[in-house]
């Protein structure tokens, strides 16, 4: 991965604006010990506890962390380190797996 001028535009691009999103992304149900998943995705998916789920391009982390927290082992995988770097501090912030 990463190899074409594309791929490595886009890894630069996620990079770029995973700081922007974890500021402007609306967090406080997260940081306050609740979850961001919605309604519709919690009806699509039902009780997920105890539930292995892996969330791709799980970007700064915050749905995935929100699905641990309604009760899943979920682990989150990005091509951004940016992104990742962030999510693994929330995880660490909110005391996390």
């Amino acid at each position: 991965m990463g190899n074409s001028p594309e791929e490595k535009q886009n890894i630069k691009f996620w990079d770029e604006v995973a700081p922007v999103h974890l500021r402007s992304y609306e967090l406080d149900k997260l940081l306050n010990g609740g979850s961001v998943i919605d309604d519709i995705q919690r009806g699509e998916l039902g009780d997920v506890t105890g539930k292995t789920m892996l969330h791709l391009q799980c970007h700064i982390g915050s749905d995935t962390l929100s699905w641990e927290r309604e009760g899943a082992i979920v682990t989150g995988v990005d091509f951004s380190e940016e992104s990742l770097k962030i999510a693994n501090r929330l995880k660490e912030q909110l005391s996390l797996k």
